[in-house]
């Protein structure tokens, strides 16, 4: 009995243990300042897990882009794959399709490595291009720091503008404790021509591991 008892209580503080560190990940480098609300996207090109290269401007025929930085190794990242997966079914088909980006140093984690980026992506189905920012310098043009982090960006007439940033909902653990769903609701504004009502929310994730300079 006394086995029973405890072995939920062990599991539960691990995974609370990891959440925990994951959150607590800084990187000692000054945060970049990344693109404001409003900004314009450069154009910039990476590597997809299916060799081919992607750039922004790829998607000059879209209504807009769901750009999501991720990796394989945080729980974060994890928990919301299948709402990220969800994501793409639901808006690329309406013009407004999920970009993921992977900027951890795979020196950090093995599991970022451009190689297990590509298991992932075929193990999970992605429906959408898995770039490697090896560089970590998208990352840093956009401002993103944590994993996942999500910039909602539109097409206003050839040119990519930040409409929204921050995190996917508010209920990183349970989908169906979900009450507001931040990109979602930013997407189906814009594709309905209003205004984003919330233009920014705090990306909740595991830190990026940058590089040392």
């Amino acid at each position: 009995m006394k086995k029973k008892f405890w072995l939920p209580f062990i599991i539960t503080l691990t995974l609370g243990t990891l959440v925990s560190a994951a959150l607590r990940q800084e990187s000692t480098q000054t945060p970049p300042a990344g693109y404001p609300i409003g900004g314009t996207v450069a154009d910039f090109k990476l590597k997809n897990v299916d060799g081919n290269v992607i750039s922004l401007s790829n998607y000059k025929d879209k209504k807009g882009v769901i750009v999501v930085f991720t990796s394989n190794h945080c729980p974060f990242s994890k928990a919301y794959e299948e709402r990220i997966v969800g994501l793409d079914k639901k808006y690329a088909a309406q013009g407004f399709p999920v970009l993921a980006i992977n900027s951890n140093d795979a020196g950090d984690y093995e599991e970022n490595s451009f190689e297990n980026m590509k298991k992932r992506a075929q193990e999970k189905g992605y429906s959408f291009p898995y770039l490697q920012d090896e560089t970590q310098g998208v990352a840093k043009a956009f401002g993103a720091t944590r994993t996942p982090h999500v910039f909602i960006l539109r097409n206003d007439g050839g040119k990519f503008t930040v409409q929204y940033i921050g995190t996917i909902d508010d209920n990183y653990q349970d989908p169906a404790g979900v009450t507001k769903r931040y990109v979602e609701d930013a997407v189906s504004n814009i594709l309905m021509g209003k205004p984003v009502v919330v233009t920014q929310t705090k990306a909740v994730g595991c830190a990026i591991g940058w590089k040392d300079a």
